[in-house]
């Protein structure tokens, strides 16, 4: 066991993975609903959780849950974190790592590299729906490029057609500054 650290020894069969966070000090609404199966070793604290497809969920910003989500527990924490992304304002980071302050403080942070984003802890007391994702970097359509600003406007983008492809961004562009 990690020194200074309480790491539930609940054997995955038995509880769900929103139990074992709850036991170690973390809100149930980290991961959001639709968790198909999980593993997680109450020794090293390490565990993987796996949902039925990637997807966004809302909060004060928005986080995308890739279909495969690892990390480690501890108390109050989650280290080592892959799988998770925040947005801010047009921009994903990959979320490293999330800590609750003292829960008297109501407050959660999220790890993302360059800063430490801070959020209301009353946000993460329930799982989210969590709404089916197209990203970039993640889809290729018989030679069509799918293309999300906004995950809840994708957009196809013709890579034959480059004006179909200017007409599109400058719409984007248009709608993100309105």
């Amino acid at each position: 066991m990690l020194p200074g650290i309480s790491i539930s020894t609940a054997i995955a069969e038995k509880e769900s993975i929103y139990e074992i966070l709850q036991e170690n000090g973390l809100p149930l609404g980290i991961f959001p609903k639709g968790v198909k199966e999980f593993s997680f070793d109450g020794k090293t604290g390490r565990f993987s959780v796996f949902l039925n497809q990637s997807c966004d969920a809302k909060y004060e910003t928005e986080l995308h849950y890739n279909a495969n989500i690892t990390g480690t527990i501890g108390f109050a924490q989650i280290e080592d974190l892959s799988g998770i992304s925040a947005q801010e304002l047009f921009l994903w980071f990959p979320v490293k790592g999330i800590r609750v302050d003292v829960p008297s403080s109501g407050l959660i942070y999220f790890d993302v590299g360059v800063v430490r984003k801070q959020y209301s802890l009353s946000l993460f007391e329930t799982p989210r729906d969590c709404v089916a994702a197209l990203r970039e970097n993640e889809i290729k359509l018989l030679g069509e490029t799918v293309f999300s600003r906004s995950l809840r406007n994708v957009v196809i983008l013709y890579q034959k057609d480059r004006q179909i492809l200017e007409d599109t961004c400058t719409v984007l562009v248009s709608k993100s500054l309105a």
